[in-house]
């Protein structure tokens, strides 16, 4: 793991063709910018980390049937 310091302004590489600039320094949070190609995909990490959850959560009851049959036992 790389811990970089860098003031507002101040700006960082990741390979030859991503940029990430720290815009802004206040009440404890921090704005960045990132100049990467369009193919490049930028997420933020805690909504990756949903999208896997809701994935895993579908899978565990199984197919559209199997969640059907569930709802309709809980409702008898």
């Amino acid at each position: 793991m790389l811990i970089l310091q860098r003031k507002a302004g101040q700006s960082f590489l990741i390979g030859d063709d991503i940029e990430i600039t720290i815009q802004e320094i206040s009440g404890g949070r921090v704005r960045l910018s990132v100049d990467a190609p369009k193919n490049v995909q930028i997420l933020r990490k805690e909504l990756l980390e949903a999208k896997n959850e809701n994935h895993s959560a579908a899978e565990e009851i199984g197919s559209p049937m199997q969640l059907l049959e569930l709802l309709k036992s809980e409702y008898k």
